[in-house]
């Protein structure tokens, strides 16, 4: 039976064995063979050179923000990022402090229209209604992982449009999610009463700099809501996830936990792993949790190694440069990072210290397909798998430019850095959509992925 497409002359990275030489077969947008170099294939419509490329599964950021540029718009824009960094999937948060019912719907089919990879959802959730409609998100909308906030208590929580919740509510939404086998709750761990009553001093001394605001966030105010979070996903029997871990204390205390108590992943983020509150960016640095020291850095690196961290997402917010240059305390938080997690673990994890691509592969597309519950179509090369594959050249050296990104964002914190390794081709189920940093593929292609449970 003719292919559609074999990428040949390509070296293979397997997420779970070391990287070989491998001519990829693909019909129908699956992978239907993993042949030997030269071995003789049926006739294809496509022959994709791989040659002196290395050939990931799809890669995936798990962690993206929309809903901070044009509206609806933004699926196609921050899809097409992703492409440019060779990312095949997406899963970003969908934050509503009302039902998801009708909600998610009209979202879903916007992003239909627009989204240039495969995408699903994680749901934020803060209200007793999304406890009660759980059942139904799960079953109904194909979604397995949901948001808390710790912080969204009181007026941190009702700027964002949301009544403000407890650790009561976090009980029982950890309760529920333990009722369904495999679903996860994702967690932002910070301990905002300590963080506010910190900011306000901070900011009567009138201090106005990064690490001013760094500060008035010290480590602590993470760490110790992770051990919080810990205790209760324990008692209740549930899967936990922590976002944007940024603080060796915070590693430190989940490695600890793990000893009795396996049911809890762990992801960092690429800013985390390259930049400190001394950045000389100033407020365009400005995070939520903030930059550390270089202790840190130095810790997430060697978690990142030991398999302690199990995944790393950007937390991609697509904002403009203008919500950033401001006084730091009104200046908004987040920046664009799909498009450069791969140049930056290539680059400063591979190159210069000697993480294995066996490694990368597991973070950003065998691990989130796991968590995640897409591992069944996602994040493995082998027969039966969609043909989603992220092509790398190791040895491209080039600077990064946020032109060159196709973000709504108009910076990046990596304008002006030169990275050894890029992607250079993102294959999405069989359809070449990025080559050579340039989008050739149609938005509205991506498809909407749901999660079952076992």
């Amino acid at each position: 039976m003719d292919l559609d497409c074999v990428v040949r002359g390509g070296t293979a990275v397997f997420p779970e064995r070391k990287p070989c030489r491998a001519d990829i077969a693909i019909r129908d947008g699956r992978i239907v063979g993993l042949l030997s170099p030269g071995e003789e294939t049926p006739t294809a419509r496509e022959v994709i050179d791989a040659s002196g490329k290395h050939v990931f599964p799809g890669c995936m950021d798990a962690h993206l923000h929309f809903g901070f540029a044009e509206p609806n718009e933004e699926y196609r824009t921050e899809t097409a990022s992703a492409a440019v960094g060779g990312m095949s999937t997406v899963i970003s948060y969908f934050l509503n402090s009302e039902s998801y019912a009708g909600v998610f719907e009209e979202r879903l089919a916007e992003c239909r229209k627009r989204a240039h990879v495969d995408f699903a959802f994680h749901f934020s959730t803060a209200a007793d209604v999304h406890l009660e409609e759980f059942p139904s998100l799960v079953e109904d909308c194909g979604v397995t992982s949901f948001k808390y906030y710790m912080n969204f208590k009181g007026e941190e929580g009702r700027y964002m449009g949301l009544s403000g919740t407890d650790e009561g509510f976090m009980y029982d939404l950890l309760a529920k999610a333990a009722e369904f086998a495999d679903a996860v709750v994702a967690i932002h761990p910070e301990n905002i009463e300590v963080v506010n009553r910190m900011r306000r001093r901070a900011m009567g001394t009138g201090v106005d700099s990064l690490r001013a605001f760094c500060e008035a966030k010290p480590a602590f105010t993470e760490w110790e809501n992770m051990i919080r979070a810990m205790v209760f996903a324990e008692h209740l029997g549930a899967t936990i996830y922590f976002v944007h871990v940024s603080s060796a204390r915070g590693v430190a205390e989940v490695r600890r936990f793990r000893e009795r108590y396996d049911r809890i992943h762990l992801e960092t983020c690429p800013h985390y792993l390259t930049h400190t509150m001394d950045s000389k960016l100033g407020s365009v640095a400005k995070a939520n949790p903030p930059l550390r020291g270089e202790e840190d850095v130095e810790a997430l690196w060697e978690a990142i190694a030991d398999g302690t961290v199990d995944v790393v997402g950007s937390d991609h917010v697509p904002r403009k440069r203008a919500a950033k240059e401001k006084n730091i305390w009104q200046a908004s938080q987040g920046f664009p990072g799909v498009a450069t997690i791969l140049p930056v673990l290539l680059s400063e994890g591979h190159h210069k210290r000697g993480l294995s691509l066996r490694r990368i592969a597991q973070l950003v597309s065998k691990r989130p397909a796991e968590i995640f519950r897409i591992d069944r179509r996602k994040g493995f090369l082998g027969v039966g798998a969609d043909a989603d594959l992220t092509l790398v050249d190791l040895d491209l050296a080039k600077p990064c430019r946020w032109q060159d990104l196709l973000s709504h964002a108009d910076y990046t914190p990596y304008d002006g850095w030169t990275f050894k390794g890029w992607p250079v081709m993102t294959i999405v189920r069989g359809r070449v959509v990025m080559k050579e940093g340039r989008m050739v593929g149609d938005p509205g292609y991506g498809e909407y992925l749901r999660r079952p449970l076992k």
